[in-house]
């Protein structure tokens, strides 16, 4: 049986450390065990993290071994190589589904009752060699998915319009990468549909506006990658929102990569779509209205995952 105070994370690199110290302040987890390759790395983090307990709720946190995942109700993987600099994610997919054999294989040797929760880059690929390779049900099988896009242009609109991000409601839905898009059909701003906020309440931002405001989402993670290296405070965030939402069993909409099954018509890979997310994992997948616009651009989208995954295919990279 599962331990829901006891989550382990796979990979002690920038991602997997801040994802720590994050869920460490959260006080959702009493133990938390990071694993790498590195285990040098894993224990210099561990020892600098738990320096940090005495100003925070009682959690034990520490370096160990595949071994240590046998009762973890939350296996994060955050392994793989980084992004670099003029890298889109999917140029990572060859060398981290080879990582990923490895890192799934060991788990499914300790534990096979845990939610796996994907962080690394192409998440949504990843997500789906993940369902394939360890025949875990797809609702105990997500990504972080376009979580913390949504989070970059929720905050980008609240500025563009002057309100409280919180207060922002849209999606961005398909590939966390080159090919997500904006679902600016049923946006809103606190019930508000967006175009009638925009037109009555805010003159100053029109189509353009809000084209740009998307590309800059989009674009955003090339940016602070080439400025500071990599990414890893908003979506250590980002991990921690779906964490919340597991373990309180809130039963959250989130967008996160998760099995399709059927979904717009699609099956058989993992995009980033809204989902009801509790204690068990995926509860329920959404069809949320699409315009004609949005449906080809998720099409678009679908046919480019499928590409990559007959690419693995061929490559004996995913089953």
């Amino acid at each position: 049986m599962p331990n829901l105070r006891k989550c382990a994370i796979i990979g002690a690199g920038n991602v997997g450390a801040t994802t720590a110290f994050s869920l460490m302040q959260s006080s959702l987890f009493s133990e938390i065990v990071l694993i790498d390759i590195d285990h040098k790395r894993a224990m210099g983090e561990a020892a600098d993290l738990g320096h940090t307990v005495p100003f925070l709720s009682p959690v034990e946190i520490y370096a160990g071994s595949y071994a240590d995942l046998a009762d973890a109700a939350l296996i994060i993987i955050t392994a793989g190589a980084a992004q670099a600099k003029g890298e889109t994610r999917l140029d990572l997919v060859r060398k981290n589904a080879r990582i990923f054999h490895t890192v799934l294989g060991d788990i499914c040797k300790y534990n096979t009752e845990a939610i796996l929760l994907i962080v690394t880059n192409p998440v949504d690929i990843l997500t789906e060699l993940a369902r394939r390779m360890t025949g875990f049900p797809a609702t105990r099988v997500i990504g972080s998915g376009t979580v913390l896009d949504t989070a970059r242009l929720k905050f980008l609109m609240g500025r563009q319009l002057g309100v409280d991000a919180r207060h922002v409601h849209a999606f961005i839905i398909g590939e966390h990468g080159d090919t997500e898009f904006p679902v600016y059909s049923s946006a809103n701003i606190s019930g508000i549909d967006l175009d009638h906020f925009c037109n009555a309440d805010c003159p100053r931002c029109n189509k353009t506006d809000l084209l740009r405001l998307f590309e800059n989402t989009r674009d955003a993670a090339y940016h602070i990658i080439e400025a500071k290296g990599s990414t890893y405070y908003a979506i250590a965030e980002a991990v921690r929102r779906i964490a919340t939402a597991i373990l309180r069993d809130e039963a959250a909409i989130l967008p996160i990569s998760v099995a399709a099954d059927g979904v717009y018509g699609l099956k058989e890979l993992c995009l980033s779509l809204p989902a009801v997310l509790g204690r068990s994992g995926v509860q329920r997948v959404l069809e949320i209205p699409l315009s004609t616009e949005e449906k080809l651009l998720l099409d678009r989208c679908a046919a480019r995952m499928q590409g990559v995954l007959s690419e693995l295919e061929e490559l004996s990279l995913v089953n």
